[in-house]
């Protein structure tokens, strides 16, 4: 039957989507092995690697009295396990650092403008749940146990506080102490369990997805993927204020929202959906941040690359920076207009990036050519790209350098050579990549 068929076929692209780590019997696919064409990248990439380790980062450790430390950009190689640091001045990268645990969807959206200090922290998702791990020295200082394999956090604008989404099977919001200072850092502090919401379909809860955080200082946005919902959180009160149905439109089953970011002026939201053939972007109103409302939704007929998944939106509030890695580009959007501006080509799959401190450039991690590239936002051009580790997926900026010594280097070195190494701290992943955690 022609609409049984087609039904299947729209569910089986969202679960490749969604689960692209897994096989066809529901199990996950093993990530441990390593190609013949990573371990030869990784040979001459571990000898660059090694030669001259000079022991640390420049302009690494506590900035102490000379307040913000150098511009840096930290890129995730889900490959190796390392961390790429950039420095945003001559773009290039000035250390790579194994980790043993690596993030997708690092806190990046205010972190840039509060990592000024080595005791500062870095907020990932892994494995199950999130960690902290210091800036200065990347190690772990607290962590949070989520139940679920698919996780978003954001840090608020002051700094205080960390929200979670957590999604299948735990459906639950949690409101987390990021205040290192703070007696209480790294405990919960909230909890909003959303399960008996429902789902579409055979799921058991909404699907809370991304976050971000309004600039005034009081609400979170997110989206719910399973319910068709956008769900605005009092992240004060910790408590849902407004939740606004999302209607699919043409032949479309639903659409599925499930990333978002809010512009630094506090006027629009962008939400990327990932419902349909080729997934939506929707642009929404939420001047008043109680009242969220979508105002237009753009589609592949607008000019929209394929398969939204995030965003971000220059510092001007004009334009938004929307990752299509189903066709290997950015897609530039008009915030005003409302209307897709222009592509930028990356020459590969791409599906976060962060912008460095000052909001000048935006780096964006291109997974399948082991590179970042460096969009300029005043002239919203490709300006250059910068080779890191393996797979690179997520980042986040500051201004602190991390502290490395000649076990780091080594390390690193052999993790990318493919040599199995002690961590294993693994991260959900939307497209291949060294995820290999459950998320049931």
């Amino acid at each position: 039957r022609p609409g049984l068929v087609s039904g299947r076929m729209r569910e089986d692209t969202t679960n490749s989507v969604l689960y692209p780590n897994r096989r066809s019997d529901g199990s996950d696919r093993d990530t441990d092995g390593v190609s013949r064409r990573t371990l030869l990248a990784g040979s001459a990439a571990g000898a660059a690697a090694t030669a001259g380790c000079s022991g640390s980062v420049p302009g690494s450790g506590d900035t102490g009295d000379d307040g913000p430390g150098p511009s840096t950009v930290y890129v995730f190689n889900t490959g190796d396990m390392t961390i790429s640091v950039i420095d945003t001045d001559a773009d290039e990268v000035v250390a790579t650092t194994y980790l043993g645990a690596t993030a997708s969807f690092p806190s990046n959206q205010y972190l840039p403008g509060l990592l000024t200090d080595a005791d500062d922290v870095v907020w990932l998702n892994v494995d199950q749940g999130v960690r902290a791990v210091s800036a200065g020295s990347l190690s772990e200082v607290a962590s949070l146990d989520t139940g679920s394999g698919a996780n978003w956090q954001e840090v608020t604008p002051d700094g205080e506080h960390l929200v979670v989404s957590a999604r299948e099977p735990a459906h639950t919001q949690y409101r987390v102490d990021a205040d290192p200072s703070s007696d209480s850092f790294g405990e919960v502090t909230a909890e909003l369990d959303r399960t008996d919401e429902g789902g579409r379909g055979g799921n058991d809860g909404p699907g809370p997805c991304d976050v971000s955080i309004h600039p005034d200082g009081r609400y979170a946005y997110v989206p719910d993927i399973f319910g068709d919902t956008l769900t605005v959180v009092d992240y004060e009160a910790f408590e849902i204020v407004a939740q606004v149905s999302v209607d699919p439109v043409g032949d479309a089953d639903a659409v599925a929202p499930w990333m978002n970011t809010v512009a630094w002026d506090g006027d629009t939201l962008l939400v990327e959906n990932s419902g349909g053939d080729t997934g939506t972007e929707s642009i929404w109103d939420v001047s008043d941040p109680e009242a969220p409302e979508e105002v237009a939704r753009l589609t592949a007929d607008d000019g929209l690359g394929a398969r939204p998944l995030t965003s971000e939106i220059g510092p001007d509030s004009e334009f938004g920076y929307v990752f299509t890695p189903g066709s290997d580009d950015v897609t530039v959007v008009d915030l005003g207009a409302r209307e897709v501006a222009g592509r930028l080509d990356l020459g590969g799959s791409a599906f976060v990036g962060t912008w460095d401190p000052a909001r000048e450039k935006l780096y964006v991690p291109v997974r399948g050519a082991d590179e970042v590239t460096v969009i300029d936002h005043a002239e919203r051009a490709v300006v250059g790209t910068i080779p890191v580790g393996s797979k690179p997926y997520g980042a986040t900026a500051g201004r602190v350098r991390p502290e490395t010594d000649t076990s780091n280097d080594l390390l690193a070195s052999l993790a990318r050579l493919g040599v199995a190494l002690p961590g294993g701290g693994t991260t959900y992943c939307i497209g291949e990549c060294a995820c290999g955690h459950e998320l049931r």
